[in-house]
């Protein structure tokens, strides 16, 4: 049974579903509302993680304040610290005015970093300072101001091991997670999934002035089984489209799987580059995109493998392994102790390797395409590629498309 303060607040900000864990994560943002504590919301990307920051603020005695929300991963590294702290007059090339930054803006309210994982080692020092003493200093200036601002983070990414690989400070870590948040993925909340296409449904019937689409037992019965890897997002957007393109209004299973990307068509990537089905190639973007940069990754450890043979040869082979590279596989040699390094003709290895031309020319269709299907829509666009907005943006401007 949904307490009645619980089910007051999915209706305020319209949070479906009857899951456990869900309403306990509702419970715990309402509870921690009232302090001033810093909240880490996690889960995984698609689930929901943008609601509770703000059930939070409402909640707060901040609730009058500002409430500002920010994705680290959509700004450039090079400005996120004039963005979130400000700048003075001339800090750096194009400061042609004094800007406050969202710390500043948000003085007496609360600020949600969003993707907080993507923040730069240097800012995640400035960003421990204002949790700590509620300091900061503005790019170019020596003065130090004071925010009285309550932080919301949230995440996709695993920090723990962010921090094993250096890439996330383990005392901003503790710091932000004083109270955690998990929001469940979608495959584990059971008859929330129909609940939810349900509504959807609904709400796209409203906007597109169309009977609602229903679904057989077969289907509900698939809804229930996919994993959902993009989970409310994903399950949102095949509703949309179900909505707009089937004119049956009763969905069958067999209607609805033509919908869900397949997970295992990753392990036949020849026959699905090669195949006719533009939808098919559509649905699979995420799963090719993967496989696309881990083509690129075996191509540059492959260049330095080569580069490494080569700069030895000549030299004794006491501690040296020689690979001979093979089109499909790499296999170990065991050098000989008694001889010296052998002289290997790498012209045909070295023009194989060098020419990823065509691995660029997929990525960039890659990108281009997701950015028309979103209508250069940046985050959207990342979140269909499974990459974090500051790599769309790089990549963005590696060709030229920025």
């Amino acid at each position: 049974m949904v307490k009645p303060e619980i089910q007051q607040i999915k209706q305020r900000f319209e949070i479906i579903g009857t899951y456990p864990p869900l309403l306990r994560a509702i419970d715990v943002a309402v509870q921690v509302a009232p302090t001033d504590l810093s909240v880490l919301i996690t889960g995984e990307s698609g689930v929901g993680k943008e609601s509770f920051p703000q059930i939070i603020h409402q909640f707060s005695r901040r609730k009058h304040g500002r409430y500002i929300a920010v994705n680290c991963g959509a700004i450039p590294e090079g400005t996120i610290d004039s963005e979130l702290f400000g700048h003075e007059k001339g800090a750096f090339t194009g400061a042609i005015g004094e800007r406050k930054g969202y710390f500043g803006e948000a003085n007496g309210g609360t600020i949600f970093l969003d993707e907080v994982g993507e923040l730069p080692l240097s800012t995640q020092a400035r960003l421990l300072r204002v949790l700590e003493s509620g300091e900061f200093i503005k790019v170019g200036s020596s003065t130090v101001e004071k925010t009285d601002v309550r932080i919301v983070a949230a995440t996709n990414a695993n920090l723990t091991k962010a921090i094993s690989e250096g890439r996330f400070r383990e005392d901003l870590y503790y710091r932000l997670n004083t109270i955690p948040i998990q929001i469940p993925p979608l495959r584990e909340r059971g008859s929330d999934i129909h609940l939810l296409f349900r509504k959807f449904a609904s709400d796209f019937a409203e906007k597109y002035r169309m009977p609602s689409i229903q679904l057989t037992d077969d289907a509900k019965e698939l809804l229930q089984a996919y994993r959902w890897p993009g989970n409310v997002r994903q399950l949102k957007n095949i509703t949309e489209q179900i909505s707009i393109i089937e004119t049956n209004r009763e969905i069958n299973a067999e209607v609805l799987d033509s919908y869900l990307p397949k997970a295992n068509l990753s392990s036949n990537l020849p026959a699905l580059l090669v195949s006719n089905d533009s939808k098919t190639f559509e649905s699979e973007r995420e799963i090719l995109y993967k496989v696309l940069f881990d083509m690129r990754q075996d191509v540059t450890e492959l260049k330095k493998l080569v580069h490494d043979i080569m700069s030895n040869q000549g030299k004794p082979t006491q501690g040296v392994s020689y690979y001979t590279a093979d089109a499909q596989l790499l296999t170990p040699v065991a050098p000989e102790k008694t001889k010296t390094s052998p002289i290997i003709d790498y012209q045909d290895t070295e023009e194989y390797i060098e020419d990823d031309s065509i691995l660029e020319n997929v990525e960039k269709t890659a990108i281009l395409n997701v950015l028309k299907k979103y209508r250069g829509n940046r985050k959207q666009t990342a979140e269909e590629l499974n990459i974090s907005v500051r790599t769309l943006y790089r990549k963005l401007k590696e060709y030229g498309l920025d």
